[in-house]
């Protein structure tokens, strides 16, 4: 298997630059931990940092190397900034941006590389799977000298990685120096960061001090404090040649973890296992853009370390934790985000074992007939305002199955389930449970967001969709004729009868209740506060692409001319018809002009997916025209975040992307679909 490559070229010039400070790079860790920021290196939001370290509850994600940045000396004596450095008050951007002559991903990693007078400098990164360490490589390509001087400049903060920018320093940094060894501590209660630099004449120059007033404009933008203080114990000095490559390591774990291979060995390692998951999509005939969608799936499955108790539970029974990260940079893990990206994430990946894990791990949370909705950043508990995730498990449980015939997972899982119907038939929390006079599944609480069109500011729910909404009741459905076939086929046909009654009642009722007429299309709620919702709206594509259709066939294709005309964009689905008097063009401005456009017209990635199974439904021979609608995602490879999906779109064009520049359900739907859509398809 080749590597996979993707070059963003970089053009002098005012616009490039701007270009470039809009569009950004992201690694991961396998733990919910990552290093992110901007091509040219300057943090522009909160969550950029080089080390935002995954730590146990109560700690959860913390920034803790926030930049580096960095200088050459060159034999002149000229100094000329490379990459990094930052934004202050009255001061104007680095010039970093114009020494960067190119940025480019290979097998999903970070690589720059920077040209001054002659002289061509690369640097790479790359976080150890499931630690928090980071390895930063410098190398001297050419140049007319066979020496530069280097410096690097250490940023630090210790704060939640969500925290505002203007979040207080710790008021008791310190630096303590052993044998090449650099810790930097913020007090009892907090983690060390620890610092290595491998390279010839390495030293560090102790000058500490406080950087002031370091900007960062897209918080500003958005509405938050958009300036804060970060702390430097001083800076890195090396010389930097041809024949010897510089390494910093930079670390919250212990000095056994972080020595345990050199940061030559980590790389290669870390390669390694990219290329064992490149080589499944390789078998399977996968091309560049697939091949890159999987190395992007990556970035979301990890194991939970800010629930170790919950991970030693697991490990006890012999299994081990994992969840899906719904998002970056701010999202912890969602069961909703988690059930709908599995197949796209896991299962078309090949990791049918961490599939499973990511499966029982949520069956261990079930409470009252639900999987937790997300969970908060740094505790163990789950928030359960959510009435189709625990749906979206039966859905995603049948997608694991069909590729593993894991029955044993099944035979455990089973008992499960049968709590969790039994409780949305008798009914649970906020509102969930069955109508008994039509077998449809109604939902809503005053003041909670329980679909997937979940935006709430304040008090203000602002797609509240009380009452029988349209998705939960063909997820309902749906789950009610799976559970039918794995009762029928341990427990017999009479056990499965219930299952079959119920079913039938509530497809019955579906179809004489949810088909608008007027519209050629589908209620998006009925049986609502305000009475039934005749709002155009994606979630009618549920009702005939899951595996159990409760849609009668003669309207699919109705509801598809809808759904194209009025919904479908080049980046996924609008959420919202144009022609609503609530629809919003755009998605941007402050919180709360921000959440009242989230699901009143923007564009969703992920339900690009619902759309090519509902084309191919109506269509079964169409895959070519089903893969047109696709096309757009490979150029956005190199926009936003550098090859991945963002969370959303404004809904016209140009089709801004917004929201998280990296998004799990985006990945594995696009993914999903583009492999279904293939030529050789089955």
């Amino acid at each position: 298997m080749k590597e996979v490559v993707r070059r963003i070229p970089v053009e002098q010039g005012s616009s490039s630059r701007s270009s470039l400070l809009s569009r950004e790079w992201l690694v991961t860790n396998g733990l919910g931990g990552y290093a992110s920021g901007t091509l040219p290196g300057i943090a522009t939001r909160r969550y950029h940092g080089l080390l935002i370290a995954a730590l146990p509850a109560p700690l959860g994600r913390t920034l803790m190397l926030a930049q580096l940045s960095e200088f050459a000396r060159l034999p002149d004596g000229k100094v000329v900034a490379l990459g990094g450095g930052m934004q202050t008050l009255g001061s104007r951007l680095s010039d970093s941006e114009e020494r960067l002559a190119e940025f480019r991903l290979e097998n999903g990693l970070p690589v720059w590389r920077y040209e001054a007078d002659g002289f061509v400098v690369e640097k790479s990164l790359f976080l150890v799977h499931q630690q928090n360490t980071l390895h930063v490589g410098y190398r001297l390509l050419a140049g007319p000298g066979d020496t530069l001087r280097l410096s690097l400049l250490v940023a630090a903060h210790c704060r939640r990685y969500d925290a505002a920018v203007n979040a207080a320093l710790p008021k008791e940094f310190r630096l303590h120096v052993a044998e090449g060894r650099y810790e930097i501590t913020a007090g009892p209660d907090l983690p060390t960061l620890r610092l290595k630099l491998l390279g010839r004449n390495a030293a560090f120059i102790h000058e500490p001090r406080t950087l002031r007033q370091v900007m960062y404009p897209i918080e500003n933008s958005r509405g938050y404090d958009a300036e804060g203080d970060l702390w430097s114990p001083g800076y890195f000095r090396v010389d930097l040649s041809k024949q010897q490559a510089v390494e910093l390591t930079a670390s919250a774990e212990p000095w056994e973890d972080i020595e345990a291979l050199r940061p030559q060995e980590a790389a290669a390692a870390e390669q390694d296992r990219r290329m064992r998951l490149l080589a499944v999509p390789a078998r399977r005939g996968g091309d560049r853009f697939a091949s890159e969608l999987v190395l992007a799936a990556d970035q979301f499955i990890i194991r939970p370390a800010a629930r170790r108790e919950d991970m030693t539970v697991m490990t006890a029974t012999g299994d081990e934790a994992r969840s899906v990260v719904a998002g970056y940079h701010w999202f912890t893990d969602w069961g909703r985000d988690t059930m709908v990206s599995l197949e796209g994430l896991t299962l078309l990946t090949g990791r049918h074992v961490e599939a499973g894990y990511i499966l029982r791990t949520f069956a261990h949370y079930i409470r009252d007939g639900l999987i937790p909705n997300h969970f908060l950043e740094g505790r163990r508990e789950g928030l359960y305002h959510t009435a189709d995730a625990t749906l979206w498990f039966f859905h995603a449980l049948s997608r694991y199955l069909a590729y593993t015939h894991d029955e044993a997972t099944l035979r455990l899982l089973l008992p499960r389930l049968h709590e969790v119907l039994d409780h949305h038939v008798r009914g649970t929390r906020f509102g969930i449970g069955v109508d008994s006079a039509d077998g449809l599944l109604r939902q809503g609480a005053e003041g909670y967001q329980l679909t997937w069109m979940d935006a709430k500011v304040g008090d203000w729910v602002v797609t509240p969709r009380r009452g029988k909404a349209v998705e939960i009741n063909a997820l309902w459905y749906n789950a009610l004729r799976l559970m039918e076939q794995w009762v029928s086929r341990y427990e017999g046909q009479s056990a499965a009868a219930p299952l079959a009654e119920l079913a039938a009642r509530t497809k019955a009722s579906f179809n004489a209740r949810f088909w608008n007429e007027a519209a050629g299309c589908l209620f998006d709620v009925v049986d609502g506060p305000g009475g039934d919702d005749a709002a155009c709206r994606p979630n009618q594509l549920f009702a005939f692409t899951l595996e159990h259709p409760v849609l009668e066939p003669s309207r699919w294709e109705p509801v598809l001319k809808v759904v194209e005309r009025d919904l479908l964009t080049p980046f996924g689905l609008r959420s919202l018809s144009p022609s609503h008097p609530d629809y919003k063009a755009r998605y941007d401005g402050d919180l709360r002009a921000r959440d009242a456009a989230y699901h009143q017209g923007t564009v969703w990635a992920w339900l690009i997916g619902p759309f090519v199974d509902a084309w191919l439904r109506v269509s079964p021979e169409d895959r070519r025209g089903a893969r047109q609608r696709l096309l757009g995602f490979d150029a956005h490879l190199s926009d936003a975040c550098i090859g991945s999906i963002s969370e959303v779109f404004d809904a016209e064009p140009p089709y801004t992307p917004r929201g998280c520049v990296a998004q799990a359900w985006s990945v594995a739907e696009v993914l999903r679909a583009w492999v279904k859509t293939a030529p050789d398809a089955a």
